[in-house]
């Protein structure tokens, strides 16, 4: 399948084999805007049809595949990890969005719960930033439910902040209570990269002893 991307125009051919049943999104390697696309039993949109000499994209492997954590370190090398930052008060979305862009992280604000749950489920984010708010009439289920009911594997490939006026900033028990690594209060989400760059390191250190011995497991079985 070929598509052209509605911002800037960059072309992204992605592997048939590849290509999921149901519409789906990916992102454009260039300018990072969602590019949303037909499954494979829909009819193609004009968007997705075949363009010359397109520029080769795969979407983002699960992390199940390497050591989870490991790349969530920020890094400046124009490659860093995208985090999804999804709360109803756009002030804290900015908020949050200068706290990553601190640490080398960037950032995509999403309002579309639904389609928030589905990339994370892709796996297309590592880090999700939201608020512990239940659902909307009319939109479902909140980002934060949606969390709730990943799978234990999928829950645990995911870094996730609660931000919001009822938190008191990196305190253990109440990230605990709601199943949360991280907790933000409102007024720090803007100065906060010190507590979480520390919170991703002591994660990766944790979760390091689990992924050697998925790896262990996971090369004796082949």
């Amino acid at each position: 399948m070929q598509a052209s991307c509605p911002q800037c125009g960059s072309k992204v051919a992605i592997d048939d084999a590849k290509v999921p049943d149901r519409a789906f999104s990916v992102k454009c390697p260039k300018c990072q805007s969602a590019i949303r696309l037909p499954g494979k039993t829909a009819a193609p949109s004009p968007s997705a049809a075949a363009l010359p000499d397109a520029e080769p994209f795969s979407p983002p492997s699960p992390l199940s595949h390497e050591p989870a954590l490991g790349s969530l370190q920020p890094r400046h090398d124009g490659g860093a990890n995208r985090a999804l930052v999804a709360v109803p008060d756009k002030s804290l979305a900015g908020q949050l969005g200068l706290t990553f862009s601190r640490l080398g992280i960037a950032v995509d604000n999403l309002d579309d719960w639904e389609e928030g749950a589905r990339l994370l489920e892709q796996g297309v984010y590592q880090i999700v930033a939201t608020a512990r708010v239940a659902g909307q009439p009319g939109k479902g289920e909140s980002l934060y439910q949606r969390i709730n009911r990943l799978s234990p594997d999928g829950r645990r490939r995911l870094f996730l902040i609660l931000a919001g006026d009822e938190f008191k900033t990196a305190d253990g028990t109440q990230a605990f209570a709601v199943l949360a690594d991280l907790v933000i209060n409102s007024r720090d989400a803007g100065s906060a990269e010190n507590v979480l760059r520390s919170t991703l390191g002591e994660r990766q250190r944790l979760y390091q002893i689990y992924v050697d011995a998925r790896r262990r497991h996971e090369e004796a079985a082949g």
